[in-house]
């Protein structure tokens, strides 16, 4: 497969179209979900990327914001919310929903990514327990200041910390259920009978449990041993029919190797 250029964002600035930033080198859930839904829609997109841990000033100076994921759709402003990034896909590609047409359907769609990508859901819960083994280092050791802006702009604190497993358990009962309950229905995806932002969303945010294996995903190692330390609470949740539904979504719809401009 041709590899695939990534911008610098001023480059990326000057072009029209869409344009998706990426953090470079590391399968962020929520770049990997956006990323996922624009693909899976068949909607081109530049790859832009964002350095972590780095000013990232180009980048700033375009959109006012350093993180990532990021979408600029012509001179239109930048979406960095997951549910906006969703809606503005079915907006350009509507002939190809990953939405369903069902209200009701609809709403439990976004009740459910809500606890996949959203505050205190399981994507911010397992990011709370992959900065705890640095958080728990002596103040002045320099693992832990590393990190330690990182971890505070995303809610840590003690009691989030380790109420963090629990919560990631719960979710992945709730997915365990929904998924289940489809298929009793003869159903194969994890709303209504075709593939949604849902499906791809959960594809990507497996990854905290267990990556890719690197021939499909060649993402740094000590990243790959982060992503795959879990906590016997989140062990236990972790129904295996789960990544099952993981490797069918990534099959059939998804980018297969993943790029991640390494």
């Amino acid at each position: 497969m041709a590899k695939t250029k990534w911008l610098e964002a001023g480059e990326a600035r000057r072009r029209t179209g869409l344009r998706l930033v990426l953090t470079i080198g590391v399968p962020g859930p929520w770049g990997e979900g956006a990323k996922g839904i624009f693909h899976a829609k068949g909607i081109p997109f530049d790859r832009v990327s964002q350095t972590p841990g780095q000013p990232n000033n180009e980048l700033v100076a375009w959109t006012g914001e350093s993180n990532a994921p990021q979408a600029i759709y012509d001179g239109e402003a930048p979406r960095n919310r997951w549910n906006d990034i969703v809606l503005l896909a079915e907006r350009i590609a509507p002939d190809r929903p990953l939405l369903p047409g069902d209200p009701a359907e609809r709403a439990t769609l976004f009740g459910l990514l809500h606890e996949l990508c959203g505050e205190d859901g399981f994507g911010w819960s397992r990011r709370l327990m992959l900065f705890a083994p640095a958080m728990a280092l002596p103040d002045d050791h320099p693992g832990r200041k590393l990190v330690a802006t990182l971890a505070e702009r995303y809610g840590w604190n003690a009691e989030a910390a380790e109420r963090a497993p629990r919560r990631a358990a719960e979710v992945l009962r709730l997915f365990a259920d929904q998924l289940a309950a489809q298929q009793a229905r003869g159903r194969e995806y994890l709303i209504g009978d075709r593939l949604s932002a849902l499906d791809i969303y959960w594809a990507a945010f497996a990854a905290l449990i267990e990556p890719l294996p690197p021939e499909l995903c060649a993402m740094p190692e000590p990243l790959r041993r982060g992503y795959a330390r879990t906590h016997p609470v989140v062990d236990q949740a972790l129904d295996p029919a789960l990544l099952r539904h993981r490797d069918l979504v990534y099959r059939r719809h998804l980018e297969l190797p993943i790029d991640l401009g390494i």
